[in-house]
């Protein structure tokens, strides 16, 4: 999350209104492409926005120069300098105690109001459509990959292990760097992969739809930020609200309460897989308890 410090001067946005019209097409694409998705470009390489502009490298960096900045680290420096310090984990954590303090009932209401936000808007006519589009894709799915980092990538081995007992194979995607790579190299067409994801367009995100978008496999993105750079690129896109607004820690509670909607609905789908799954697994059990002879 990123503070937009309204108070400090907008160089990034007086350049472009000033210069725009100096600029050629293939330029006054980037340019702008810039101006409108500010957060993104925040974590992204001069390729990385070639890419989805369909442009060269050298073409972001002239545009990026014909605006004034030395590069894309000069121009980094200036958007940060507007957006304010993001608001870190920690300082989350801070929020949400202070205004707590140390009240047990209101720690309560804290955790039970999001819930219960979370449970109204998914119930809403837009998300109960979204949840059947991703349940009519996983129904099908020759494997789930489930896409978390972080705490969600605890989700994300939950989610896996209870798709795996209900007959579905299933993957969690939640390491980073070459580990992530390694995970990625398993996805195969037939796949169908669920994202957990919020505002920011991380690598490892961003990574691991282009992988998606090459082997042809649908994206389901469960988020918060319906504006995101994820938003634009999924198949289907699941509102689940956090409640982590005015800096306060977000739920990850709300996000397992969507998983665990969309595991059931996916085995009352498929009940005859699911049962037998489970069966077999109880059969396994058996075998596997003390003072059990084998053959």
């Amino acid at each position: 999350m990123i503070r937009k410090d309204k108070s400090r001067v907008d160089l990034y946005g007086d350049r472009f209104r000033a210069r725009a019209h100096q600029l050629t097409p293939r330029l006054h694409q980037v340019a702008t492409y810039i101006n409108e998705n500010r957060e993104a470009v925040m974590e992204q390489t001069a390729m990385e926005i070639a890419a989805l502009l369909k442009t060269s490298d050298a073409t972001v960096v002239r545009a990026i120069q014909a605006l004034g900045f030395a590069g894309l680290r000069d121009l980094k420096s200036t958007l940060e300098h507007w957006f304010g310090p993001a608001i870190s984990a920690s300082e989350k954590i801070s929020t949400t105690v202070n205004i707590l303090a140390s009240d047990v009932n209101s720690s309560i209401d804290f955790v039970l109001e999001g819930h219960q936000h979370t449970c109204e808007v998914l119930s809403e006519p837009n998300n109960r459509f979204a949840m059947a589009q991703a349940v009519a894709l996983l129904s099908e799915a020759r494997q789930v990959a489930i896409f978390g980092i972080g705490a969600s990538g605890v989700l994300a081995e939950y989610t896996a292990r209870m798709f795996s007992r209900m007959g579905l194979p299933a993957t969690a995607l939640n390491r980073t760097g070459i580990g992530l790579a390694e995970q990625l190299i398993e996805l195969q067409r037939g796949d169908v992969l669920v994202m957990m994801a919020q505002k920011s367009a991380h690598r490892e995100g961003q990574t691991t739809l282009r992988e998606a978008k090459r082997l042809g496999i649908p994206a389901i993105l469960l988020t918060n930020a319906l504006d995101s750079r994820f938003s634009k690129e999924v198949n289907v896109v699941i509102h689940v609200p956090r409640g982590g607004e005015k800096g306060k820690i977000p739920l990850h509670g709300t996000v397992l309460l969507c998983l665990e909607m969309i595991i059931l609905s996916v085995a009352s789908t498929t009940p005859q897989r699911s049962i037998k799954s489970i069966k077999r697994i109880n059969e396994l059990h058996r075998g596997l308890k003390p003072g059990k002879k084998s053959n």
